[in-house]
């Protein structure tokens, strides 16, 4: 085919290879690629050039393409190439253009791969499809779905776009779990075992990538099979979309209710509106055998592909061919395929050649168009309903002209339409579903000896059943029974034949990701480096490593407690009143006292009824100094962060349960026990709530993030299941679970001082009774050593009939004798100095049976008159005016025992 042209223009030959049986690509395709250059000489006929279009069918076959490209370059000697249909002939075409500096123009060849070639004379007048995964990806993202598989056709065009959609599904947090490959020459049978194979599966947001022949295969079975109802999401990328859409057929979209569609947007301009008029038109005249044909969005990209050569080709000169010199025995025609003169000048004149198409703005940036925006669409009906446009700047949007300022790359479900979902839904599917004809969920529990409250796992050997019960298991169940749908499971123990733990806590999370469980339920901590290949729900209950340490008493009741309550400068400042001033003060001092002794009464009994307790470790380079040891719970991943502490391997010792941790630390670190226990909040609070009184948890705390369900990574369960979690949070459900496997625990002193009432004892006062006793004792010891003293004459061996036993008889006997020159008797006689009446003649003398004791002045004991003949009625008189004097008190004292005695 070719284009009429005056005597005085440049031919200049253009090859065209398509698979003009295809309506979609080649039909439509090669009519506005001739009604493109119709109008573009149309406008511009003062231009020297004019194309030449040679046409060769390439009949869906890539070897086709091949050879009509060769022949183009070989014997007609084009300048360039449009085409060719598919990527899979584009690639060995492109190679052919390369060698020959002939560009190749496809605006139908999207897949990513042909960018690998890397060939400057490849212009792709499409969109690659590497271009719309970020749009699918906004719109996973829009949702909250965290898992899509992909359908995609098997070969080159479905393969080229999985890693950049994965790669886009990775980035906004969803994963692709599986990915369904379906064979080109698929039977119905072959695609409804791969759609049944799909349902089995958790994930319900499937993203659609192949042809029009085999899409509408797809989406028919599956509708067949219950697969277009409620709960499903159906994506197609945008060469389906277009292919399905641009002409559509009410016996294919009514198989497709509910899908999305993703499609490069064209500008809705006059110029577009009358070509579409003209197009249909001259279309009907050229195939009317082709019926309800409609302009589609490779049309368009084909007739501005021709525009752009005929710009380029205008800038040239000296058009030709050079040809290779070889033998005329070269066994193929590539050894004598020749090199443009002008390729290389074409070349640069496509690059720099931009214009207003019909598609938009036409630009070739590194040999591709630049992406635009993509318009959303939702089949209902029998079309496509736009719902909203997704941008490379702003993300998703309801208009492309809106004034609203919006945030980038937006990925929020309010930024479109509302969508009607298959199964007429309105409410959006939440990408998942447990299949009613799946298995159970697998959930794995770990095996361990103590601390039972969280998870305790028992086995009937008669019954061959196992139990699993605990604080951990009931949150779970709780959880579960929040969700707004069923999720069946069943708990499968991580224990080896023999009943045993199968392994630590990192082991039985690392059987997550190795898909042995679906998730593992119980007191596991969420931790840094499982994360990495696992996903935690929100934390269920508060978690860190605290340090557990005996406790000992402060022991403040001493001998000496009692001066404890005022300093030594407030007990020396009680002085003797000496003066008049002072006593003055001494009104204002009766205050202080009174101050002092209540404030003195309050600070001692405090201090002696009071017992204050005190952790017996407060730092943890402390034991690491000293080399003790400390202990830590079998299978925990405590003792990681001891050995970064700077714990020595050989200083950890493992304990499985509360009571052997309370056996080590009675041993003690040098006894083979511990000194410290470094375990998770929770273990410690329920260690403490049984030995509140001997031990006590202190700083530092190693935060944590807490205990957490386990999922593998990417699960739509997660978000789900943490929802559930804050719901049983927040209500008393989690308490009362609490209260059943913990009891009301009441909360143990503060770390830094522990204090308990306590009853005074007589070690209390120790100190006080102790200087009383020596006080009085020194006394004592001072009054015998004088008395005996005074009357060592008793003692004296003056008698030697009287015994030693005798005579200490006489001394106690003159110590058991009233003295009477105590204060006493003085201050009695003093009284009665009025009149004392001496005994009377006859009247026993009260010192009748005392004995004589001699002191320095009195007469000797000879001058006492024993006459026996003496009157016993005998009367004298007791001067008391010499009882002033003490000297004459003991002098009359002993005469009277003189008298009394003869």
């Amino acid at each position: 085919m070719g284009v009429a042209q005056d005597t005085t223009s440049i031919t200049v030959n253009v090859g065209v290879v398509l698979d003009l049986d295809d309506v979609l690509y080649g039909n439509i395709g090669l009519s506005c690629i001739n009604m493109a250059l119709s109008d573009f000489y149309a406008s511009h006929s003062d231009y020297k050039t004019r194309l030449v279009l040679t046409t060769i069918d390439s009949k869906r076959d890539v070897v086709g393409a091949a050879a009509a490209a060769l022949d183009l370059i070989q014997n007609v000697e084009v300048q360039a190439i449009i085409g060719p249909t598919s990527s899979m002939q584009a690639r060995f075409v492109i190679e052919l253009g390369e060698k020959a500096q002939v560009p190749i123009i496809s605006f139908s060849a999207s897949c990513p791969s042909l960018t690998s070639i890397r060939s400057p004379y490849f212009f792709r007048a499409t969109q690659n499809d590497s271009t719309q995964v970020n749009a699918i990806a906004a719109l996973v993202q829009a949702f909250g779905w965290r898992a899509a598989v992909p359908i995609y056709v098997d070969n080159e065009y479905g393969e080229g776009i999985i890693p950049y959609l994965t790669d886009a599904l990775q980035a906004v947090d969803a994963r692709v779990p599986y990915q369904s490959v379906i064979s080109p020459s698929a039977t119905d049978d072959q695609i409804v075992k791969e759609l049944y194979k799909l349902m089995t599966m958790q994930t319900r947001v499937f993203i659609v990538h192949m042809n029009q022949y085999l899409g509408t295969r797809l989406f028919a079975k599956a509708k067949e099979i219950g697969m277009m109802s409620e709960g499903y999401v159906w994506i197609m990328t945008d060469g389906l979309t277009a292919d399905l859409l641009s002409a559509p057929n009410p016996s294919v979209t009514d198989t497709m209710q509910g899908v999305l569609g993703i499609k490069p947007h064209v500008p809705r301009t006059k110029e577009l509106k009358d070509f579409r008029v003209r197009w249909k038109r001259k279309f009907q005249q050229d195939d009317p055998d082709i019926i309800d044909a409609e302009l589609n969005i490779y049309g368009l990209w084909a007739y501005d592909a021709a525009t752009a050569l005929a710009f380029a080709v205008e800038k040239m000169e000296n058009f030709g061919f050079q040809k290779v010199n070889v033998s005329s025995n070269s066994p193929t025609d590539l050894a004598t395929l020749g090199v443009s003169l002008n390729g290389p000048n074409l070349l640069r004149a496509l690059s720099n050649t931009s214009f207003k198409g019909l598609s938009g703005d036409y630009l070739f940036v590194d040999g591709k168009l630049q992406a635009s925006a993509f318009r959303i669409v939702n089949v209902n009906g029998n079309g496509g309903r736009k719902i909203g446009f997704w941008t490379p700047t702003k993300g998703l949007v309801q208009t492309l002209n809106s004034t609203t300022t919006k945030s980038m790359n937006s990925s929020s479900v309010s930024s479109i339409s509302n969508v009607i979902w298959p199964g007429d839904n309105i409410a959006a599917p939440k990408g998942w579903e447990i299949p009613s004809n799946g298995k159970k969920l697998k959930i794995g529990v770990p095996v361990k000896d103590g601390f039972s409250q969280f998870v305790s796992v028992t086995r009937d050997p008669g019954s061959n059943t196992t139990t699993v019960k605990g604080y951990s298991i009931d949150v779970f169940e709780a959880v579960v029974g929040s969700l707004p749908y069923a999720l069946p499971y069943e708990y499968i123990p991580f224990a080896n034949p023999d009943g045993g733990t199968a392994g630590n806590y990192d082991s039985l999370v690392y059987q997550v990701y190795l898909q042995k469980y679906d998730a593992v339920v119980g007191d596991t901590t969420i931790v840094f480096n499982r994360s990495l290949y696992v996903d935690f729900t929100l934390p269920y209950t508060e978690s860190g490593v605290s340090m557990i340490v005996p406790i000992i008493e402060n022991n403040n009741k001493n001998a000496w407690v009692f001066l404890r309550p005022l300093t030594w400068d407030l007990w020396v400042t009680r002085e003797r009143v000496v003066n008049n001033l002072s006593r003055v003060v001494l009104i204002i001092w009766c205050f202080v006292v009174l101050i002092l002794t209540q404030s003195y009464t309050a600070s001692l009994t405090s201090l002696l009824t009071v017992q204050r307790l005190q952790p017996k470790v407060t730092d943890v380079n402390e034991l690491i100094k000293k080399g003790e040891y400390v202990g830590y719970q079998e299978g925990s991943f405590v003792p990681g962060i001891l050995l970064e502490l700077g714990f020595d391997k050989s200083k950890l010792v493992m304990y499985n349960s509360a009571e052997e941790c309370d056996e080590l630390f009675s041993k003690g670190s040098g006894n083979g026990g511990i000194a410290a226990a470094f375990d998770e909040a929770p273990y410690m609070k329920l260690f403490l709530s049984k030995y509140c009184s001997k031990y006590t948890m202190i700083d530092p705390t190693f935060k944590m993030a807490g205990f957490a369900f386990v999922f593998p990574k990417g699960s739509p369960l997660v978000p789900d299941v943490s929802r559930a979690i804050l719901n049983v949070t927040e209500e008393d459900k989690m308490q009362q679970i609490a209260d059943a496997w913990f009891g009301k625990q009441s909360s143990c002193p503060d770390s830094s001082t522990l204090i308990s009432s306590n009853s005074l004892s007589l070690k209390s006062f120790g100190g006080l009774f102790l200087i009383a006793g020596i006080a009085s004792l020194s006394a004592l010891l001072i009054f015998i050593v004088k008395f005996v003293y005074q009357e060592r004459r008793v003692l004296s061996p003056d008698d030697p009939r009287d015994s030693m036993w005798r005579r200490i008889q006489n001394l106690f006997i003159i110590f058991n004798e009233r003295d009477l020159t105590a204060h006493t008797f003085r201050k009695n006689e003093v009284s009665d100095r009025s009149g004392i009446n001496p005994p009377y003649a006859g009247e026993p003398s009260p010192l009748a049976n005392s004995v004589h004791t001699e002191f320095p002045g009195d007469p000797p004991s000879s001058e006492c008159d024993s006459t026996p003949n003496r009157q016993e009625s005998q009367e004298f008189v007791i001067d008391i005016d010499h009882l002033n004097n003490p000297f004459e008190e003991r002098r009359t004292a002993f005469d009277m025992a003189c008298r009394l005695q003869n």
